[in-house]
């Protein structure tokens, strides 16, 4: 009898502990701009939340939600700032219209390929800028992914020249969309899940949304069948985890450390993941009849000329951009001697 007293008494305790735990156990509702289906960046979204709840014990998780299944994927921004909910799985670029600089976090128009981005970001300036501006907008920004390089677009017929591109509307993202602006493009900053029936119904004329992996899921061959290279407005994209500041701070100190380290994890796996994956990707698309094209040096050298202009009208008219370019560009500048040397070209 005293022995099955110990064992009910044992058995009572670790169901009082694990009901404590289930008490304080935390799950953040998390919008997400991106669906779910869409390759590693739907992946590593959805299960983020799997991940942080293994290195926590299951005291703290993330929910997915799908694009417009709690906001609109274009008010994820505010609805993280203002506490409506409590993450998002985000690309800051799309914060562009709130926070010029904010595109700077996710592409940058011919820019540096992962390994350089990345060092910036984490051991240059750009983590500790970043991270001022977001807080004052009450919102913690974590970097969580990292994709190659995109396509730079889909067109129905060939591009020769720049006066091709001029009355175009074409959904385009970033910075590279005041590019495209001064060349003469209409360029159009819509959600990806919106930019294919745009494409179909003849809405626009033309889009660039991401790598080839992705434009094949997502059935661009289908509507257009030039597609352009090199991703000169895309080299690498930085993905984002945004949550609510007064959420991130209320969170225990090993939660925000087993959200960073799944961040960072993340980050390394999907630069590899993407790699990976663009080869037979390529391969189908052209047996689907794609052509693909690279731009003639012409329209690049336009291209880059169309954005020092932008640069300059950015960094002028807004102080934290010129802040962002400032630091970026010294840290390309004294890196250009190890990107010289270190590397075959």
């Amino acid at each position: 009898m005293n022995k099955l007293t110990k064992i009910m008494g044992a058995a009572a305790l670790v169901a009082a502990i694990t009901a404590g735990t289930n008490a304080t156990a935390k799950e953040l509702d998390m919008t997400s701009v991106y669906p779910g289906s869409f390759p590693i960046v739907g992946d590593i979204g959805k299960d983020i939340g799997r991940r942080v709840s293994v290195l926590t014990g299951g005291d703290l998780g993330l929910k997915f939600h799908e694009p417009g299944a709690l906001v609109p994927a274009p008010e994820a921004w505010d609805a993280v700032s203002t506490g409506a909910v409590d993450a998002a799985w985000y690309s800051p670029g799309f914060a562009q219209g709130i926070i010029p600089s904010a595109a700077m976090f996710t592409s940058v128009p011919f820019g540096p390929e992962a390994p350089e981005y990345l060092a910036w970001y984490y051991f240059g300036d750009g983590d500790e800028i970043w991270n001022e501006i977001t807080a004052g907008h009450n919102i913690k920004s974590i970097l969580c992914a990292t994709l190659p390089p995109e396509a730079s677009g889909w067109f129905r017929n060939p591009i020769n020249s720049v006066e091709d591109l001029k009355g175009m509307k074409m959904r385009f993202f970033g910075l590279g969309a005041r590019v495209m602006e001064k060349l003469g493009v209409s360029a159009l900053t819509l959600p990806v899940g919106d930019t294919v029936p745009a494409l179909e119904l003849g809405t626009i004329d033309a889009a660039e949304v991401s790598m080839p992996a992705l434009d094949l899921r997502l059935g661009m061959q289908n509507y257009a069948k030039h597609y352009y290279f090199p991703g000169w407005h895309q080299q690498t994209s930085l993905f984002s985890l945004l949550i609510n500041l007064e959420v991130w701070n209320n969170l225990q100190e090993n939660e925000q450390f087993a959200i960073n380290e799944v961040c960072r994890s993340a980050v390394a796996e999907s630069v590899a993941w993407g790699e990976a994956i663009q080869f037979e990707a390529l391969k189908t698309l052209e047996s689907e009849g794609v052509v693909f094209h690279r731009w003639s040096p012409e329209i690049l050298e336009a291209m880059e000329a169309s954005w020092a202009e932008v640069v300059e009208e950015q960094s002028a008219a807004d102080a934290d951009f010129k802040r962002v370019w400032d630091s970026y560009s010294a840290f390309r500048s004294s890196y250009a001697k190890w990107r010289e040397l270190g590397y075959m070209r």
